[in-house]
């Protein structure tokens, strides 16, 4: 399981980061309450932060619940969520004047009218193909494809008007292609923080959070703050290279807000710990601690700066991490750029390792599965 041990002057290779995981272990629905999910907690190695939660040494791995992260944090520790919302990205609809069916994934947005999105079946639906879709009322939106993009039924499709605000009636929240059982209630799909439109699929790890939860963190002095990052689908697929450098991340758009860069700021110099919940947190954080440092690597008294904008960050291990502290996540897809940005923060081996453990304990994986919290 995920190759072999690797040092520091191995090659990064796409197979070392691959794995088998039996079909039953991929969760097929959400556990209820949200914090009921399993929690496997990760004591990095010591040279990496000196820390010593509870009775944790470096390498050690415990079982709990997610109920009881509180008891793994201190008082001042800040917790940073990505409180990007999940949209209705499928959509269903016909080709005009023939009647065809066809369907429409988003996956971002060039302009309020103007989407990249996959296309079924994409080789019958050609640049100039006019497109029609209609909700429950009636109510109908037409499209045309205007340019293919590279991915494989990739075109680039614009509205008749800004399609955004229709998403709620006119389209399904696109699951995971693993995930095969409907959800009874779509708002599980969502944070409970979620609030800022644009993703096509779930920070996973924020889904874990109740209200009740992040009340009884916020009576232990955890603070909680939020990112954005719309998520495309670009981050969850496999590496196809073998080597991993030649890898070509796609940008995602993220902000960190000049408030939240200001009190990440402080919470720092006064060394409290800033813990990112989801990767994707973490390469907001990642990104605007860059744009603190500038290019000349002059950091200076700022972890990170006020960021808005596009980031295409690949975390792979050999990575400095300069904002972040600890991390939450569920676990991950084999082969993918996930996958190698925990390895990067807590190890290849000890992931390795936590993996083989899950695995063995009966966890749950992938989106609508069990927690890891790497400290």
């Amino acid at each position: 399981m995920f190759g072999n041990v690797k040092t520091d002057s191995d090659p990064l290779k796409t197979s070392d980061f691959d794995y088998d995981l039996l079909p039953e272990f991929i969760a097929q629905t959400p556990i209820e309450p949200r914090d009921a999910a399993r929690l496997m907690v990760v004591h990095r190695d010591g040279d990496r932060d000196g820390d010593r939660d509870r009775d944790g040494g470096a390498g050690q791995i415990e079982h709990c619940r997610f109920y009881e992260l509180g008891e793994y944090l201190r008082p001042g520790d800040v917790l940073v969520g990505n409180e990007s919302r999940v949209i209705h990205a499928r959509l269903f609809g016909h080709k005009v004047p023939t009647g065809g069916q066809v369907e429409l994934l988003l996956l971002r947005p060039r302009d309020d009218v103007t989407w990249e999105a996959l296309v079924r079946p994409g080789r019958r639906v050609r640049e100039g193909t006019r497109l029609a879709f209609a909700d429950a009322a009636g109510d109908h939106v037409e499209a045309q494809v205007i340019a293919r993009t590279p991915a494989s039924g990739g075109r680039v499709v614009r509205f008749d008007r800004p399609i955004l605000p229709l998403l709620d009636a006119l389209g399904v929240l696109p699951l995971p292609p693993y995930i095969h059982t409907p959800l009874a209630d779509p708002a599980r799909y969502q944070t409970v923080y979620a609030h800022t439109p644009g993703s096509v699929a779930a920070p996973t790890a924020g889904l874990h959070f109740t209200p009740d939860l992040l009340l009884a963190l916020r009576r232990q002095d955890v603070q909680f703050e939020t990112v954005t990052l719309h998520i495309s689908l670009d981050t969850f697929r496999p590496i196809a290279e073998e080597d991993v450098s030649q890898h070509q991340m796609h940008t995602e758009w993220c902000e960190l807000t000049a408030n939240v860069a200001r009190r990440l700021n402080q919470a720092r110099l006064e060394g409290r710990r800033i813990v990112a919940v989801g990767t994707t947190a973490v390469r907001v954080l990642e990104t605007a601690a860059q744009a603190a440092c500038g290019r000349e690597g002059a950091c200076g008294w700022q972890t990170v700066a006020a960021f808005q904008g596009a980031t295409d960050l690949f975390i792979m291990p050999g990575y400095r991490f300069r904002a972040v502290d600890a991390l939450i996540t569920n676990f991950h897809l084999p082969r993918s750029t996930l996958l190698l940005l925990v390895s990067a923060f807590a190890g290849h081996d000890l992931i390795r390792r936590s993996y083989q453990e899950a695995i063995r304990a009966g966890y749950r994986f992938y989106s609508l599965g069990d927690a890891q919290l790497l400290l």
